[in-house]
């Protein structure tokens, strides 16, 4: 069950799920099997057995057959959640595709509808009631401006902390003292609070992980056989992909 595996400590409970259109229609012309209230479904329910869980999704302004009520509907969509990560991108016919023989939207009107909904995204901030609160913090990489080390909490959120060699690598406990539109600005709280995260060691060549422990892969032969089914199942996924590429619509 996704929400199990969400809940689970040494997991980020964050999902990005793309809706791409909040109109049924236009879901229908992008060939997609999903409809707005199957959105809803998964996100209501990731919301209630997932406390906290961060939704990430992507839109796409300026479908073929996209009409102003059906834009509209992306816009209450996004007024209803308000996504804190939200991918905003204008339609490109991808050749090969049926919705690149559709006629296109005027070019203004597509950028007209991208600015109405960018300014709708960038009017609220999601992270204001986190204000104050107690996170603990695993620190990966430096901020663009050099300024900040850059960590992650429980729900994927950014958080800034101040610029120590000690941190880099390791889980940190902080108070969050600011706020912005992209990310939470941390306090360490104090050096106790610095940890380094328990990640097991890499398997040996010939080991598999099991449900008791580790299982050694002794005979030869039987190493072969895995690879080789290894192999067969990354060639298939391949063809999928190349597959699906070419049935595409958007």
């Amino acid at each position: 069950e996704m929400a199990k595996i969400l809940r689970h400590p040494r997991v980020y409970s964050f999902l990005h799920v793309p809706v791409q259109s909040a109109s049924d229609s236009v879901l229908m012309d992008m060939k997609r099997e999903y409809c707005q209230a199957d959105f809803r479904h998964v996100t209501d329910f990731l919301k209630e057995r997932v406390p906290g869980v961060t939704i990430a999704t992507d839109v796409i302004c300026g479908f073929p057959t996209e009409t102003e009520d059906d834009f509209e509907e992306t816009m209450q969509l996004v007024e209803e959640y308000k996504f804190p990560s939200l991918f905003i991108n204008q339609f490109f016919p991808r050749p090969g595709t049926p919705a690149a023989k559709m006629p296109r939207i005027p070019a203004q009107l597509v950028k007209q509808r991208t600015k109405k909904i960018s300014e709708l995204f960038h009017s609220y901030r999601p992270y204001d009631h986190k204000m104050s609160e107690i996170q603990q913090v695993l620190v990966t990489e430096t901020s663009h401006d050099q300024q900040y080390y850059v960590g992650h909490n429980k729900f994927y959120d950014q958080v800034l902390v101040p610029k120590n060699e000690n941190l880099m690598g390791k889980m940190v406990t902080v108070r969050i003292v600011e706020t912005g539109k992209h990310f939470l600005k941390g306090q360490l709280l104090s050096d106790k609070g610095i940890v380094q995260p328990d990640v097991p060691l890499p398997l040996k060549k010939g080991q598999v992980s099991g449900a008791s422990g580790l299982v050694q892969i002794e005979n030869n032969s039987n190493h072969n056989i895995f690879m080789a089914v290894s192999l067969f199942a990354v060639l298939i996924a391949i063809v999928w992909r190349f597959y699906s590429l070419f049935l595409g619509t958007t």
